[in-house]
C-alpha cells in the first residue's frame, strides 16, 4: 500500500479510511482525517521531517508517522 511517506514532491493521495486507528491524535485534530487531500510539499535535508498540506493546512509531519498513514495516489 503507498503511504505519505512514499509520496514524491508534488504528488497528492487521499487519506484512506483503514488508517484511521493508526493517525495520532495530535494529526486527526490538525485535519488529517480519512478523505482528506494530501500534497507532499518538501522533504528536510536529512528526510526527515516532511512538508505536507492537508486540506489548505501546511504540517511538517516525522517520516516513521507519515509511513504509517495509508493513502491512495491521485
Amino acid at each position: 500500500m503507498n503511504t505519505i511517506a512514499s509520496l514524491q514532491i508534488g504528488e497528492m493521495g487521499v487519506i484512506l479510511e483503514e488508517s484511521l486507528d493508526r493517525i495520532p491524535l495530535k494529526l486527526l485534530e490538525m485535519g488529517c482525517l480519512p478523505g482528506a487531500e494530501v500534497k507532499l510539499l518538501q522533504i528536510a535535508p536529512f528526510n526527515d521531517p516532511i512538508y505536507i498540506c492537508v486540506n489548505g493546512s501546511h504540517l511538517a509531519i516525522r517520516k516513521e508517522t507519515a509511513s504509517q498513514i495509508l493513502i491512495s495516489k491521485f
